[in-house]
């Protein structure tokens, strides 16, 4: 009998805000940036911030357009 063994790889790693995040500790911990520790993280913080914003929007115009279809 003949076996196949398939292995799919989904490609991990830490990805490019993950490098950017480890690069700007490094550029920071070796005192070549003079930014605030909040913008050394922003890699990390900064996209759930953009998330929460759109849907805090969205669920702005959702209620309004419920509120306008009542009148």
């Amino acid at each position: 009998m003949n076996y196949r063994v398939i292995v799919k790889s989904s490609g991990g790693g830490i990805g490019f805000l993950g490098a950017l995040t480890i690069l700007f500790i490094a550029l920071k911990l070796l005192n070549q940036i003079d930014w605030s520790w909040w913008w050394v993280l922003a890699p990390i913080w900064l996209p759930f911030a953009i998330m929460i914003i759109i849907l805090i929007v969205f669920l702005g115009l959702i209620i309004l357009g419920i509120r306008r279809s009542y009148w």
